[in-house]
Parts: C-alpha cells; structure tokens; sequence
C-alpha cells in the first residue's frame, strides 16, 4: 500500500511558507502583480501561492527567493522574517 501522504506539503510547512512570501513580498514593498512580472508569472498564480492553493516546485522557490533576496531556508523556517527587521 502506498502511503499518499508523501505526495503533498504537510499543511504546516505549507502554511509557513504561504506566509514567508507573503511576508517578505510586503517587506519589499511588492505587489502581487509585481512579483509575478519579475519571475514572468501570472498575478492569479502568485496569489494562488500565497493563499496555498497552489504547490510550488523546486525551481519555483529558488526563483521566488531570488527576486525577494532571502534565502530557501528563511521561506521555509516559522517567523524568518523577524531577524529581518
């Protein structure tokens, strides 16, 4: 039996990464709209990341840190943002 769990984010990594990006968009002062134009992105599909609706590859997370300047680790770790102030 194949154990399903393994095919999706557990809701609280998820749920923490939803927040760091919305967090650190804000911080940088970035719209929605914006983010998406820097990566080439869809406003919807950046909005649908953010309200975690949406699971982002690899490839999508180095991208998003890249435009907000933060590390992996910080999008994936509970309040990062608090040591960016």
């Amino acid at each position: 039996m194949k154990n399903n769990r393994l095919k999706t984010p557990s809701l609280g990594l998820k749920q923490i990464f939803v927040e760091n990006i919305y967090t650190y968009r804000k911080i940088k002062q970035i719209s929605q709209e914006g983010l998406a134009d820097l990566y080439g992105l869809h406003r919807t599909y950046v909005g649908s990341v953010e309200r975690g609706e949406k699971n982002v590859t690899l490839s999508t997370l180095e991208n998003f840190t890249a435009i907000l300047d933060v590390e992996v680790p910080r999008l994936l770790t509970e309040k990062a943002f608090k040591d960016d102030s």
